[in-house]
């Protein structure tokens, strides 16, 4: 996740270097404040688990990650500004590749429905609502974005999604930390900066 917040930057760059886009200096300021803040967050979490002994291959994915991310929303802008095309048949077109390509793996490697067994319909269930909620709402929203503002400010609000995490837990009971909410602080200065520049 903290790899993953260094692809609303790239994509900004990526976007200057490609589609031409151009931003403010507050707008610039206004990334950094939102990434730095859910940064800020998620580090609190990392820093009380131990590090993995293949940290280097994870280091890698999520670099990768995240320029796919960045590159991604960059294509999507691309297609999406000054067109026509509607961000649900952008959220169509992407989600179908994705299972296309989920389809030739599960192909390839030879897996079996009966190989899929701890899929009950109880997880098939909780499965479906995820992915309507998480992965076709959001992508759908993610489109959207992408089409009616830039690219880096397009990523960097759809990367706060870990600040919403914090008032989840505290109505679950956890501990919110001083420091958490300190870090939600900063990104929302960011995303103010994003609004009102």
């Amino acid at each position: 996740m903290l790899l993953e917040a260094t692809a609303p930057p790239l994509s900004a760059f990526l976007a200057v270097l490609f589609l031409q886009e151009q931003l403010a200096i507050w707008d610039w300021l206004g990334i950094v404040l939102t990434i730095a803040g859910v940064v800020w967050v998620m580090l609190e979490r990392t820093s009380e688990q131990q590090t993995d002994l293949r940290l280097g291959r994870g280091i890698i994915a999520g670099l990768l990650a995240a320029f796919a991310q960045a590159s991604g929303a960059v294509l999507s802008r691309s297609a999406l500004a000054d067109t026509s095309v509607s961000p649900l048949w952008g959220t169509l077109i992407r989600l179908s590749a994705g299972v296309a390509v989920l389809l030739l793996w599960l192909a390839l490697k030879r897996k079996t429905w009966q190989q899929l067994q701890p899929l009950h319909a109880k997880n098939l269930l909780v499965f479906a609502i995820a992915a309507f909620t998480g992965t076709y709402l959001g992508i759908w929203l993610q489109q959207t974005a992408l089409k009616y503002t830039a690219t880096g400010i397009a990523q960097a609000l759809t990367s706060t999604s870990p600040l919403f995490i914090l008032p989840i837990a505290l109505i679950g009971g956890d501990r919110v930390s001083l420091r958490a909410i300190l870090g939600a602080g900063v990104a929302l200065v960011g995303v103010w900066l994003l609004f009102a520049a």
